[in-house]
């Protein structure tokens, strides 16, 4: 699934890269792992979004590729609601794929 497909949509984006993580902010909001093409290998929520990138970074998992592709973009939507959001985006990806992006194991515990 492509992340434009998403509602709402993330508003921002920077490289999934080390060097790039001065460019996220501190704050909380939604955010998306896709690859080069935009197909969505990760949903999650935080409260600091330049904290929550680091450790995916620091994470085997999320760097290496995929069935799906390799994590390139790390997409954000700076918002109020987090647990409503990272639902609904799970809700449309699972609509689709009949499952989870493929790098998310389980629905967050604050979005259940």
């Amino acid at each position: 699934m492509n992340i434009g497909e998403l509602v709402p949509r993330p508003t921002k984006k920077e490289a999934f890269r080390r060097s790039r993580l001065r460019f996220i902010p501190d704050g909380s909001g939604c955010y998306v792992l896709t690859s080069f093409d935009g197909n969505v290998l990760y949903v999650g929520l935080t409260k600091n979004l330049k904290r929550r990138m680091g450790q995916h970074l620091d994470n085997p998992e999320k760097v290496n590729a995929t069935n799906n592709g390799l994590a390139v973009w790390f997409s954000w939507l700076e918002c109020d609601d987090l647990s409503k959001v990272e639902r609904t985006w799970m809700n449309i990806y699972a609509q689709h794929h009949g499952t989870l992006p493929i790098l998310n194991k389980i629905y967050s515990a604050t979005s259940s």
